[in-house]
């Protein structure tokens, strides 16, 4: 699949950390509990992709899962893609930044989670940044309607 934003190996090394170019450009994933927004809920802002700094989820998406990683019940409309993994002997829906194809984690669904989509996005936090401007969002998604 083709993303708007086209960056090479190369230039991903160039601003990507070794563990940030690991997780979003070779699909690994972080231990659990060792992120720090495993734990972070704050009541306003973004989460951005720390590749491109797209946002792709809003702070009042990301709920308590205790599952180890950032759980979120919904994306920023179009900003994640969802892909099948068929890796580790099982078929599971891996998530990407819809712009730069940078790997998210994946989406679980029917868990039974009091949220709106009944959806866990298990989202690694070396993927994302954080902004508690929320104006991030605003101009994201005029973006994506464009």
């Amino acid at each position: 699949m083709s993303y708007p934003d086209q960056r090479s190996d190369t230039e991903w090394q160039a601003v990507l950390n070794k563990e940030q170019f690991r997780i979003l450009r070779e699909k690994a994933t972080e231990p659990p509990g060792s992120g720090k927004f495993d734990k972070h809920y704050p009541e306003e802002g973004v989460y951005t992709c720390a590749g491109c700094h797209k946002p792709l989820y809003k702070a009042n998406h990301k709920f308590k899962s205790g599952c180890g990683w950032p759980a979120y019940f919904d994306s920023i409309p179009g900003a994640v893609t969802r892909h099948e993994d068929r890796t580790l002997g099982m078929t599971r829906t891996e998530i990407v930044c819809s712009n730069c194809g940078g790997h998210l984690g994946h989406v679980f669904k029917g868990e039974g989670f009091a949220t709106p989509t009944d959806e866990r996005h298990c989202v690694n936090s070396v993927s994302l940044n954080f902004s508690p401007d929320d104006k991030t969002v605003e101009s994201g998604s005029r973006e994506s309607k464009a």
